[in-house]
């Protein structure tokens, strides 16, 4: 279901739904009630939204099969990069400290815009 799509893809991406409604000019309760399934029909317009915030297709997000294995396809070349990295000796340790070096590098420079 959507709803489900969209909760599971932001919480890989590491994002709050409160982060998630804010970058994407929605409503807390509301994208709350679209993951819960409690409000199924969603417009497109909100959809597109949600898609450009999660850096997915919208076709992803509609999809009714196993969201799991198609994300796992949209993000092939992660995969890659990924063992890439492994391969070079970087460890998970470390990947946690760039990504929260990453995060607070974009957290500066949206806080200039």
């Amino acid at each position: 279901m959507l709803g489900n799509n969209i909760a599971e893809i932001r919480k890989r991406k590491g994002m709050t739904m409160t982060e998630l409604a804010e970058k994407a000019g929605i409503a807390k309760s509301y994208l709350s009630s679209i993951e819960r399934n409690v409000h199924q029909n969603p417009s497109i317009n909100v959809i597109e939204k949600i898609a450009k915030v999660l850096e997915v297709d919208v076709r992803i997000l509609l999809k009714t099969d196993n969201i799991k294995k198609s994300y796992h396809q949209l993000d092939e070349e992660w995969m890659d990069l990924i063992y890439e990295l492994r391969d070079t000796g970087v460890t998970k340790e470390q990947m946690d400290e760039y990504r929260t070096l990453l995060k607070f590098i974009k957290w500066k420079k949206d806080q200039k815009m």
